[in-house]
């Protein structure tokens, strides 16, 4: 199942995808996209709607992040063998860990705005995971018990922010906009593997990242045991999981996002 958030920003109803490809909406079954809803059972509660009957949203409107009420945007770094390779670092011993503000999440199509100061705005595809419940001290068998589904998300980071200042990754990361995520929260039974999917992005249509999760350090499960151990993962809270290469920071020259 495909489900999304749609409308203005701040006012997005939940929908999911039916078989044809169009939104349908599923306002009438749950209030949004968040916490309990985001149970694996209640998800499968709201895809087993004959959707049909459910009321075809008209026209092209904008897609909201896909999960509301996000606490914590947790992200790994260094989580591509490839990537680590490319931008001349080593493979960490363990996942390299640091928070994106909340307030950088916004829709997939969303424009990306470049921070005051920027010079070495960057792009970074990432697999998310999206937690459906509380957990806390999961082992890394069960972790996927604890997931509601999949979606994409851009770690847009700012370099020098992030590496050239003195301080955390974070303040490079948490720029407004800087965390587009959707379209679309994927439940986890229509992805068997989450370390067998194929992710690419491009600038301008140029293709400048296409990689696939199999070259993860950390894989999923590894993730959400280990980030448990930790803190509690709530329902809601998204782990941005890593970017293969192909990021304006590992080309030759370096190349960044411009205004346009």
């Amino acid at each position: 199942m495909k489900f999304l958030r749609y409308g203005a920003a701040g006012t997005e109803k939940p929908g999911i995808v039916d078989a044809e490809g169009r939104i349908r909406d599923l306002s009438g079954h749950v209030a949004d996209l968040s916490g309990a809803a985001l149970a694996p059972d209640a998800l499968a509660k709201l895809g087993a709607i004959d959707l049909s009957l459910l009321p075809v949203v008209d026209g092209n409107p904008r897609l909201g992040p896909c999960v509301a009420g996000t606490g914590k945007f947790i992200c790994i770094g260094l989580n591509y063998s490839d990537h680590a390779a490319e931008t001349g670092a080593t493979v960490p011993p363990e996942p390299i860990i640091f928070m994106k503000a909340s307030s950088a999440i916004v829709g997939p199509n969303d424009d990306v705005l470049i921070p005051r100061g920027s010079e070495k705005t960057d792009w970074e595809v990432e697999l998310a995971v999206v937690i459906g419940k509380t957990a806390k001290y999961v082992s890394e068998a069960d972790a996927l018990d604890y997931v509601a589904g999949y979606c994409v998300t851009n770690d847009v980071s700012e370099r020098a922010f992030q590496t050239e200042r003195s301080g955390q990754w974070t303040k490079g990361k948490s720029c407004d906009t800087f965390g587009p995520m959707g379209p679309w929260l994927v439940t986890k039974d229509e992805v068997p593997d989450p370390q067998n999917l194929g992710m690419w992005l491009k600038v301008n249509g140029q293709t400048m990242q296409d990689g696939s999760s199999k070259t993860m350090v950390y894989g999923v499960a590894f993730l959400v045991s280990y980030l448990s151990q930790f803190m509690s993962l709530h329902p809601g809270d998204v782990i941005s999981t890593g970017t293969p290469p192909g990021v304006g920071m590992g080309l030759k020259p370096p190349r960044y996002l411009k205004p346009g």
